[in-house]
């Protein structure tokens, strides 16, 4: 599982759930089971564990263990899937929104800008659209909407103008998609500018937000008082949904107030600030730099 992917905070992670032995908790984001494992040797025997992962690679590293169960799905269906195991309710939820360190050392599937392979981008590469299908069908408008909106890229009119010109030779693989765009990369910032170009893309083609969004707002509902939400995001926009979400107990960030003026929210955020990676895990493991926990109680 080490080899798979080094789960990124792992000790804050846990610390945040405030695991009860005897509960039932959701890891959202399976990958490699390094949470799901940590979670499941604080639970007694008649705890459970029921996990989320909709690529299927992760299926290699399923756990031999009667309280625990992996559901090979988006988490955005997490209501829908509990109910099928007739849980209503959890004692925490946790999801770690990046994506693994098997992924992007698989050069096949596209997510990493060191290694030429196909662009695929898919967390789920058996099937929908690829990245690949994106920069080649999607006409100058959509392109220039993705790397504005998604990699907050301030030249996103230039890289949709490039790619719509070279489409009638066709974009197939990573380093065609980086040949194409070298010339927009900022001088010595190389590495970030195509990592907000992947990332763009990548949201596109897994609705990431969007399923990020239908995912969240599930949460609170299916809480027992004083369950936990922790959740680990790598980019803003991500962390600005999940902030909204703790703080308001919606995505939008819109202040909704009761009858007595107080803000009307089942969650109430524990981290006012989000924790992040100390310096011994950076060191160890610089994927974790980016990584920012939040972490929400469900209130009395």
């Amino acid at each position: 599982m080490t080899e798979y992917h080094i789960p990124v905070m792992l000790q804050e992670c846990l610390e945040g759930l405030n695991i009860k032995p005897d509960g039932i908790y959701v890891d959202l984001t399976f990958g490699g089971g390094g949470h799901s494992k940590a979670i499941l040797e604080k639970l007694s025997k008649n705890g459970l564990l029921f996990a989320f992962d909709v690529d299927p690679q992760a299926r290699n590293n399923t756990i031999d263990d009667e309280r625990f169960c992996l559901i090979e799905q988006n988490y955005c269906k997490i209501t829908e899937y509990l109910n099928l195991y007739r849980i209503d309710k959890v004692d925490g939820i946790l999801a770690d929104l990046g994506i693994s360190s098997h992924q992007i050392d698989c050069a096949e599937r596209g997510f990493s800008t060191r290694m030429d392979g196909y662009l695929d981008l898919r967390m789920n590469n058996t099937y929908g659209l690829t990245a690949a299908d994106v920069v080649n069908t999607y006409d100058y408008g959509q392109l220039k909407e993705i790397f504005k909106n998604y990699g907050e890229l301030d030249n996103a009119a230039q890289i949709a103008k490039r790619i719509g010109v070279a489409q009638p030779n066709g974009i197939c693989t990573t380093n065609e998609l980086k040949e194409i765009l070298i010339g927009l990369a900022p001088k010595g910032k190389e590495n970030k500018f195509f990592a907000k170009v992947f990332q763009a893309l990548r949201i596109e083609v897994n609705k990431e937000l969007e399923n990020l969004e239908k995912m969240l707002i599930q949460c609170e509902p299916i809480m027992n008082i004083e369950a936990r939400l922790v959740v680990m995001s790598y980019h803003s926009l991500e962390d600005r949904l999940v902030k909204n979400y703790m703080k308001y107990g919606n995505c939008k960030g819109e202040i909704k107030k009761d009858f007595y003026g107080n803000i009307s929210n089942g969650l109430r955020m524990l981290t006012k600030k989000p924790v992040t990676a100390n310096e011994e895990e950076l060191c160890a493991n610089p994927r974790s730099r980016s990584a920012k926990l939040r972490i929400a109680e469900k209130n009395k």
